[in-house]
């Protein structure tokens, strides 16, 4: 089988990257399709997953520009699919549902963000695929009926034990990290469904780092936007793939990004998250009510972001609970990754026994 994977993210390389190793192993067909956006590419280029990027220059962050990207990538994207005919279209992009749908070709959709978050998108994808898989968490509107629902979460396909295990050992590679620490995160909001989304700026950033310090924990920062020069000397400098590593190992992560803050929850990482979308988000809800993995606070409250801050770091009991929440959220989750597997090598008859027998994707605890 050919399979062609759309990755428009960084998070995305993670999310495919296991499913992509273990369908090359059996001898299948791949093609990554990626456009410019972030450190995507670099990622793949550290893989050695070879990948065709039809958005080298990528896009500006404005509607105009996000439109104009999308027509650019249908056009690619229909002209490669026209000559090479995968079998089977797989992503997070509207790209392939479009492309899909004019050359008869279907296309998988994954999403773990609810309809009325990404409304735009969702009104530009989920009518032309012909599958959305999501999360049960997940609450995919009108396509709930096309949508087939998955105990587990995106970061599971990479960071579920049996994808992910704890190497203290890469810490040595960084003399110059030392423990306790915490992740700092500033993510760029500028993705269409990020329009009117505060998160932590300047001034905030300066009374966070001023309370982990107090606390005698060393702050690292990850950034997508520019760092003012004051917060240079916080800057993580790692490889790229060492990430999940490195975040693993952390003491607390701060942020306004729901990615990290997603996986901080899978590796048993206390997390707050900052943002105006605290309490919009099916996949984080359940994280923070049902297993008490990670908090989110709106933009609106910064001296609760600070106050909680002090208190996660003041409580000794918050790592115990912390694992006690993991183990838990675990056994109620399946492997996302061998899940992914059989589902894409098996489509459509795997759509059709899912629909049939939600329960049969216990095969892959």
């Amino acid at each position: 089988m050919h399979y062609l994977f759309h990755l428009g993210h960084p998070a995305h390389f993670h999310l495919f990257k296991n499913t992509i190793a273990l369908l090359q192993e059996k001898n299948n067909r791949i093609t990554i399709v990626i456009k410019k956006k972030d450190i995507l590419e670099d990622l793949l280029k550290e893989s050695g997953f070879p990948y065709l990027n039809i958005l080298p220059q990528g896009r500006k962050d404005t509607k105009l520009g996000i439109a104009l990207g999308v027509l650019e990538k249908d056009i690619k994207l229909f002209s490669f699919c026209r000559k090479n005919r995968p079998g089977l279209l797989i992503g997070t992009s509207a790209e392939i549902s479009h492309i899909g749908k004019l050359l008869n070709i279907p296309s998988i959709v994954l999403s773990e963000d609810d309809y009325h978050v990404i409304r735009t998108f969702a009104l530009m994808t989920y009518p032309f695929a012909k599958c959305v898989l999501s999360p049960v968490t997940c609450d995919n509107g009108k396509w709930n009926n096309k949508t087939i629902a998955y105990k587990g979460y995106h970061k599971l396909a990479y960071l579920h034990p049996k994808r992910f295990s704890k190497d203290s050992d890469i810490l040595k590679k960084y003399p110059e990290i030392r423990k306790p620490y915490a992740i700092i995160r500033f993510a760029k909001l500028t993705a269409h469904h990020d329009e009117g989304i505060k998160g932590i700026n300047d001034e905030l950033a300066r009374q966070i780092i001023a309370t982990v310090v107090k606390h005698g924990v060393k702050p690292y920062i990850t950034s997508e936007r520019p760092l003012p020069e004051e917060f240079e000397e916080y800057k993580l400098k790692i490889e790229l793939n060492d990430i999940h590593q490195i975040l693993s190992q952390a003491k607390l992560f701060i942020g306004d990004s729901q990615s990290m803050s997603v996986e901080s929850a899978m590796l048993g990482v206390p997390s707050i998250r900052y943002s105006d979308f605290a309490g919009e988000i099916g996949v984080l809800e359940e994280l923070e009510h049902k297993y008490r993995l990670t908090k989110g606070i709106r933009t609106e409250e910064p001296q609760q972001l600070l106050q909680t801050i002090e208190d996660f770091l003041s409580n000794e009991k918050l790592q115990k609970m912390m694992t006690k929440g993991r183990e838990k959220m675990l056994q109620d989750k399946i492997d996302v990754t061998a899940f992914f597997v059989w589902f894409f090598e098996n489509f459509p008859e795997s759509y059709q026994i899912m629909k049939d027998d939600p329960d049969y994707q216990w095969k892959f605890k």
